[in-house]
């Protein structure tokens, strides 16, 4: 572990952080948002944001695929996901939705703004919630070369979060 450079969990709570806010707009597995909160640690995120009927820690099932980071990785709970978005706003958050519409801009094109973002990842089936949309600064796509033109939500995570900290390695 020492060889790694990996940080305690008191040493991460004290560490500079990605100014980057994960918003979860009703997830519904479980392993997804352990997966998140792992992916969160991993870019050192601000914090996540879980909404609506998002599972929240405890549970055994988050807790198989974070392997801890709900310990290290900050969290919120709102009921819903428009109550989150308000509250980013009055921080001054600018919001990002991560789904496929109209006008969004490709990841790889993708300028952050200056300051704290926060990017919102909808539900499996559904995505983002219209109503969310609207309230949001734009949208980011990721490009898909396959039949699908769809992501798994942690594996979305992970390249977003990716792209919104490869500055910062």
């Amino acid at each position: 572990m020492d060889e790694l450079g990996r940080l305690s969990v008191d040493d991460f709570k004290q560490a500079g952080k990605n100014p980057v806010m994960v918003v979860l707009d009703n997830i519904r597995s479980m392993h997804n948002v352990g997966s998140v909160f792992r992916t969160a640690d991993a870019f050192r995120a601000e914090g996540i944001c879980l909404c609506g009927y998002t599972p929240q820690p405890p549970h055994r099932d988050i807790h198989k695929t974070a392997l801890g980071a709900t310990e290290s990785v900050d969290w919120l709970y709102f009921s819903s996901t428009l109550e989150a978005v308000a509250a980013l706003k009055v921080k001054g958050y600018r919001l990002f939705a991560v789904e496929q519409a109209e006008g969004s801009i490709s990841l790889e094109k993708f300028e952050p703004p200056d300051g704290n973002i926060a990017v919102v990842f909808g539900n499996e089936v559904g995505g983002v919630d219209a109503e969310v949309l609207k309230h949001c600064d734009g949208c980011i796509e990721i490009p898909q070369l396959g039949t699908k033109h769809s992501l798994n939500i942690s594996v979305a995570a992970g390249i977003v979060l990716w792209k919104l900290s490869e500055s910062k390695f």
